[in-house]
């Protein structure tokens, strides 16, 4: 009865809900269904009692928001950052605590804009995980960018992808694989066909800037030209994605919804209707995010003393420790599902995410760079280049049959720890090189083609 008084004033709030019944409720993505295995349902039954109307409805939407995710013990970080940079503390705490506080915060943005999906519909519910499900990332991205740390962005943009290539999707079919020995792994080939395709595309976007510096004359400028042609491809790029979207949410939904099966624990359940509403929804998403960005902030100001102090490179806390921090809500609820033998969210989760950073968030960021008057191109220079063709490669080789088994997250896995390795010994600085994205080889092309 208590839960069913909440409930009802948020439909008083908010006028009813769009799609609540079971026919007509917004199919559920892979990203939503691992989002809620990291939720636990809340008990509102002290809240009810509450005589005041509006403290009632504060007091439940801070204990459905704040309390209602496994991450809470996370959240002391975010005041703690905060009291740390206010009062000067050293810079690599900083930092450290930045990390730890944008956790929870991914996760609930996650967990926010579903709660709206119920009140909008599927296809703004859709649109809106399309454009925030790596809002974490084009955050740090864009405070990045406005310091001019080019490299920064590159490097955790690329270490977004890698991880959930490698790392998350190796870990889950590693994990997967071994809890379901005497079972037989299947997914559905489709969707990780239609995201291999798309990482393919982004794959030669960011080849071919890298590639057209070898193909000119040694002599001959290629820094402008270069550019142009990362901008004209991050076009091509955005539309691809735009098209991808339009895919994805109208002509084939039913690849993309999880499959929902009749027993699921309490909860996913618990996610089968919204429990805050549309308008508590909305200022809660603006709030967190606002708070996202603020220690997005921190995150960048501070990597570089975190670096001089830590003794790690920028190179390895952007691409290995950024994405592994920022992303762990959404790794673990991949993790959970492939426990449960459900392949098809894990790699909805894994190769979407993937996706959706390298066809949208990194050519947004290039034409952002671009309104801002920033040089930023699509030349990730050769071996990080190579990591992410390498990377796509495998796992369009791994995800070819259909089936799984523990040995391929196991190589998976692997790899990811060998191309970690090589940027925990590869030292690049960047204050000894401000703007190493733009300068010209100091080799010459003979010398290069000899090597």
């Amino acid at each position: 009865m208590a839960t069913h008084s909440c409930n009802e004033a948020y439909v008083v709030e908010n006028g009813g809900l769009k799609g609540s019944s079971k026919e007509t409720r917004p199919g559920r993505t892979a990203h939503n269904m691992s989002s809620s295995s990291l939720r636990k349902k809340s008990d509102l039954a002290l809240v009810s009692k509450v005589p005041c109307r509006c403290l009632r409805m504060l007091l439940a939407n801070l204990q459905e928001v704040i309390l209602g995710t496994k991450l809470t013990i996370l959240f002391p970080a975010i005041p703690l950052a905060v009291v740390a940079e206010f009062y000067s503390f050293g810079r690599p705490w900083v930092f450290a605590l930045s990390l730890l506080g944008l956790t929870p915060l991914a996760e609930r943005v996650s967990f926010l804009t579903e709660q709206i999906a119920y009140y909008t519909g599927p296809t703004v519910g859709g649109l809106l995980n399309a454009t925030c499900g790596n809002a974490t990332e084009l955050i740090i991205a864009i405070f990045a960018l406005s310091q001019r740390k080019i490299e920064v962005v590159k490097y955790s943009l690329l270490g977004s992808v890698l991880s959930n290539l490698l790392l998350v999707l190796g870990t889950s079919l590693l994990c997967g694989g071994l809890a379901n020995l005497r079972k037989e792994q299947k997914y559905d080939r489709r969707q990780a066909d239609v995201n291999s395709l798309m990482l393919l595309l982004a794959l030669l976007c960011h080849l071919l800037p890298m590639l057209f510096r070898y193909a000119g004359a040694p002599a001959t400028p290629t820094a402008d030209l270069t550019l142009n042609l990362s901008r004209a491809s991050s076009i091509v790029m955005l539309l691809a994605y735009v098209v991808y979207i339009f895919f994805q949410l109208v002509t084939h939904r039913q690849l993309f919804e999880a499959q929902e099966e009749g027993e699921e624990d309490d909860n996913t359940a618990s996610g089968e209707e919204a429990v805050i509403g549309f308008w508590s929804g909305f200022v809660w998403l603006v709030g967190m995010t606002l708070v996202i960005a603020l220690l997005s902030e921190y995150v960048v100001d501070t990597i570089e003393s975190a670096s001089a102090s830590w003794g790690l490179s920028v190179s390895f806390l952007s691409i290995i420790l950024l994405p592994i921090v920022g992303n762990a809500a959404e790794h673990a609820g991949a993790i959970i599902f492939a426990f449960k033998n459900k392949l098809d969210i894990t790699l909805g989760v894994a190769l979407g995410s993937a996706t959706q950073i390298a066809m949208f968030v990194v050519p947004l960021c290039v034409v952002v760079a671009w309104t801002m008057g920033i040089r930023m191109d699509l030349n990730f220079n050769l071996l990080e280049t190579c990591s992410l063709a390498l990377s796509i490669i495998v796992i369009a080789f791994t995800l070819q049959d259909g089936t799984s088994h523990y040995m391929k997250g196991f190589v998976l896995l692997l790899c990811y720890v060998v191309i970690g390795a090589c940027f925990f010994v590869l030292r690049t600085p960047l204050t000894d090189q401000p703007n190493m994205n733009n300068l010209e080889l100091k080799l010459p092309t003979e010398a290069v083609f000899r090597a």
